[in-house]
């Protein structure tokens, strides 16, 4: 099954259903259901912001499905879903629509880039 990487706290509100959107700086022909994987190093900025002091980290934690990819052409455009996506124009323009965020019992696993297949 396909996985994707984010750092925490990001998986977490993903799971929590608080972040809607994830954005990346490259589009994707993929939609359907994937693995959520916690990256091993946390985002120590985002985790003070979002109030979590401590997240499981290099695990698969959850599953959502992708349902569709929004391009956002402007700051305007991007700031317009910030509750959605709870991120700066840094992270990118491409926002991935999530549906249906499920968590799981945590399973070990090393990350990869882009959407990735999960042997386990």
């Amino acid at each position: 099954m396909k996985a994707l990487s984010l750092k925490q706290p990001f998986a977490e509100l993903i799971l929590q259903d608080r972040k809607k959107i994830e954005l990346r700086k490259w589009n994707t022909k993929f939609r359907g259901e994937f693995l959520i994987h916690a990256s091993k190093i946390s985002d120590k900025n985002a985790m003070k912001k979002f109030g979590f002091s401590a997240l499981p980290c290099g695990f698969i934690v959850g599953k959502a499905k992708l349902i569709d990819v929004k391009k956002y052409k402007t700051k305007k455009e991007h700031d317009k879903d910030k509750n959605l996506h709870l991120a700066s124009t840094s992270f990118g323009n491409y926002g991935f629509i999530l549906k249906d965020a499920k968590r799981i019992k945590p399973i070990p696993a090393k990350g990869k880039l882009n959407f990735w297949e999960f042997e386990g």
